[in-house]
């Protein structure tokens, strides 16, 4: 197996949680319907998506700020 592949994971997982985390804090509630004020638990369990997702997560967080709302 080449060497930047292991690399490139754990850089994708990296940026994963780092959009991740600030958006389970903060922008979750103006992206996904129904998600405002939703529990510890459920914010966990949305997490490794969003971690694994990080791209589309930025997307549609970004255009929700854009909009003013839900994206």
């Amino acid at each position: 197996m080449p060497v930047w592949i292991p690399a490139a994971a754990l850089t994708w997982l990296g940026i994963g949680a780092f959009v991740a985390v600030p958006f389970l804090l903060f922008g979750v509630g103006r992206v996904v319907d129904g998600a405002a004020g939703s529990s510890l638990a459920f914010r966990l369990i949305v997490l490794p998506g969003a971690v694994l997702l990080w791209p589309v997560v930025l997307r549609r967080w970004a255009a929700s700020r854009a909009t003013g709302g839900r994206a």
